[in-house]
């Protein structure tokens, strides 16, 4: 049981703590980034409530097809939208996307610039965890996976 919750305990806690120390990034650990999906833009390969893995990458290293999570560059840069990208503009040496959400019937209205680049989609996705992950900040989440659980080992101990 250790072997198996001790890295899962590391992972979280240097999540946790790389974003306390930059509030404006997706915290990462080692260049490898889980992200929850919120919608089914990217429905079927990817449905909403999922947990994504992404991989940090340089943006002349993104080629067209190419799955990439980045900043909105609509939004104020709070929100991640994970997208196909469909074109590479590369003006003055500055490189942008156009995307599309391969559900979606019209490519995103706007580039994106390398600046808001996140990531890349590795391929691996675990249905279903990105909708526990949300389930486990909420109160009631964090008293049946949290504190019930180190009640019933200290009452085990005690007992």
């Amino acid at each position: 049981m250790c072997v198996i919750l001790v890295p899962i305990l590391i992972v979280n806690c240097t999540l946790l703590v790389k974003s306390f120390i930059n509030k404006d990034e997706v915290p990462d650990f080692g260049g490898t980034l889980p992200l929850i999906v919120l919608t089914d833009s990217m429905y079927p390969d990817i449905k909403s409530g999922d947990l994504i893995i992404c991989k940090a990458v340089d943006a002349k290293d993104v080629a067209i097809g190419d799955v990439i999570s980045f900043y909105d560059p609509a939004g104020k840069g709070t929100s991640v939208v994970t997208h196909m990208v469909i074109d590479i503009i590369n003006e003055d040496g500055k490189i942008s996307f156009k995307t599309k959400g391969i559900n979606n019937n019209t490519e995103d209205r706007l580039p994106v610039p390398e600046a808001n680049l996140i990531a890349e989609y590795t391929g691996i996705r675990i249905p279903g965890a990105g909708n526990f992950a949300i389930f486990m900040q909420s109160t009631t989440g964090l008293i049946v996976c949290v504190i019930l659980p180190i009640i019933l080992f200290v009452g085990y101990d005690v007992i």
